[in-house]
């Protein structure tokens, strides 16, 4: 009996799945923990105190938090954000697509353009707005150099058209970064599939939308979630092209909570905004694969 008993149990045994040792985390999370959860327990301890970073701290328990929310400067930052955010994605995700599953071709000419494509990728971001500043100023910039009319409005110092050039420079920067997922992704793709699509008939935008997009779904998923979590926190660029003008039109939140930090010296105020940041960048990112069904991904090579 007894021998028998214990047959399930090695059985069971045996069927563990091998693996890695759950210890072998251990050094990512104490690293996570020390640089990520720790600082942020101590924002979270500024927000309840009055500080200028230099004087003495007091405590103001929630009135940091009530003077945030009824700050107009900074709940039209939160609305510039999402703003800012969703022109991101419609923008950079299209296109992204279209550039990866073009460049994901064989012939060489795409390989010379895929190589083009992403040298905004070598530059840094302070000098892409530097570069793009001097490209779009009215009177020494590219619209003065080629006579161009329509290059010589003040693109940056208009507030209708502010934040649209600079979600144009965010994606002139990004896009080859999302390209290359795409590119990746789509070169996955068993071939079988479209030479079967092209023995029943199928043309290239029906290959597209009935191959293409759906084997890529995973990858828009990860794509997508990386261009929405990454314009919650864009800064230097704007900071560099517009330091937040003209008046407020681009003072995102991110803008805002330095400018509150360190030019008017309310670190109590930026500890807010601050975790305010954290929470809309994390329950995007939850809502995201909540939605999308990104915590039940499984690979595509496998036919899933």
């Amino acid at each position: 009996m007894g021998a028998t008993a214990s047959r399930p149990g090695a059985r069971r045994r045996r069927a563990r799945p091998a693996g890695p040792s759950r210890w072998m985390a251990a050094p990512a999370l104490i690293l996570f923990g020390v640089f990520a959860i720790v600082p942020l327990f101590g924002v979270a301890a500024l927000s309840l105190v009055h500080w200028d970073g230099l004087g003495d701290i007091t405590w103001a328990g929630f009135d940091n938090w009530q003077a945030a929310a009824s700050d107009p400067v900074s709940r039209n930052a939160l609305w510039l954000t999402v703003k800012l955010t969703v022109l991101c994605v419609l923008f950079q995700a299209p296109v992204s697509l279209l550039l990866g599953v073009f460049l994901a071709g064989r012939q060489r000419y795409r390989a010379l353009l895929a190589t083009l494509f992403f040298l905004p990728l070598l530059f840094s971001s302070a000098a892409v707005a530097i570069t793009f500043t001097a490209l779009l100023d009215p009177n020494f910039g590219a619209g003065s150099a080629l006579d161009l009319p329509l290059l010589t409005q003040n693109w940056l110092g208009d507030p209708d058209l502010a934040l649209y050039v600079i979600v144009f420079v965010i994606g002139w920067c990004f896009i080859p970064f999302h390209t290359l997922i795409y590119q990746a992704g789509t070169r996955q793709i068993p071939r079988e599939l479209y030479e079967a699509a092209r023995m029943d008939g199928a043309g290239t935008v029906h290959q597209f939308l009935h191959i293409t997009l759906p084997m890529l779904k995973y990858t828009i998923v990860t794509s997508t979630t990386l261009m929405t979590v990454g314009s919650l926190t864009y800064f230097d660029l704007i900071f560099v092209l517009t330091g937040g003008g003209p008046g407020n039109a681009t003072r995102v939140l991110p803008l805002d909570m330095y400018l509150t930090g360190f030019r008017s010296y309310d670190m109590g105020r930026a500890s807010v905004l601050a975790l305010v940041l954290v929470a809309v960048g994390l329950a995007v990112s939850l809502g995201l694969n909540r939605l999308t069904g990104a915590n039940r991904m499984e690979s595509q090579s496998e036919g899933s």
